[in-house]
């Protein structure tokens, strides 16, 4: 399964929608983004959550068990060859999809892996959380999205790519300017400032080859993640 963030006529789209901010300062999270404690959808309303088999595992993990959620505010940092991106994960919100990161976190499917793909006209994301480095990889299943149609994307999102709607799986994309997208991916989370100065880093930095999307010029590894 192969993980986009926005299909090829979306990015045009975008390109002449946004062609003009990509050398202007990312703005501040959005007042009217989605709150941190109102549910996505009814599965985060209801807690329940279903982690379906999908596909074959990039790494071996166990998926968290049928209605397993976590709740609250969720302090991670992603530890990676270009510095420390903490972030803060809504629990409340997205309970389905915090479980499903922090479980495959704990299980170290994320360490040794790297961000396969940065984007630097229009859509604005730094892509992980895939150990076949491919943009095909998952964890062997996949859960519903938790989304109301609020969801925007400043600078400082954190959220999930998918394949198509209720597809996600683990890898998810970090924005480091504002990007316009459709209301189609789980947001879980924000980059803190200084996590948001680090990905901004590699941003600035480009894209390896040139163009506009493919992999980072700055080779990111995460080494590992903390949680809590």
């Amino acid at each position: 399964m192969h993980a986009r963030l926005f299909p090829a006529a979306l990015i045009a789209s975008a390109l002449l929608v946004l062609a003009g901010c990509a050398g202007s300062a990312p703005a501040p999270a959005s007042p009217d983004s989605p709150s941190a404690s109102s549910p996505a959808s009814a599965a985060a309303a209801s807690g329940a959550c279903a982690y379906r088999a999908q596909g074959q595992a990039a790494r071996d993990v166990t998926p968290p068990p049928a209605g397993e959620t976590t709740s609250g505010a969720v302090t991670v940092t992603l530890e990676t060859s270009a510095g420390a991106v903490p972030m803060t994960l809504t629990g409340d919100r997205t309970p389905c999809t915090v479980e499903s990161f922090v479980s495959l976190a704990d299980q170290g499917y994320f360490t040794g892996t790297d961000c396969h793909r940065l984007t630097t006209q229009g859509i604005f994301v730094l892509q992980c959380g895939d150990p076949s480095g491919t943009g095909r990889g998952g964890p062997g299943y996949s859960f519903a999205d938790e989304v109301d149609g609020s969801e925007k994307y400043p600078a400082g999102t954190v959220a999930m790519a998918n394949a198509g709607p209720d597809t996600n799986g683990s890898q998810f994309f970090l924005v480091y300017a504002d990007s316009s997208l459709p209301p189609d991916y789980t947001v879980f989370g924000q980059l803190s400032p200084e996590g948001l100065d680090v990905v901004k880093k590699i941003g600035a930095a480009g894209v390896a080859g040139g163009g506009a999307d493919g992999p980072p010029a700055t080779a990111v590894t995460i080494t590992g993640v903390t949680v809590g």
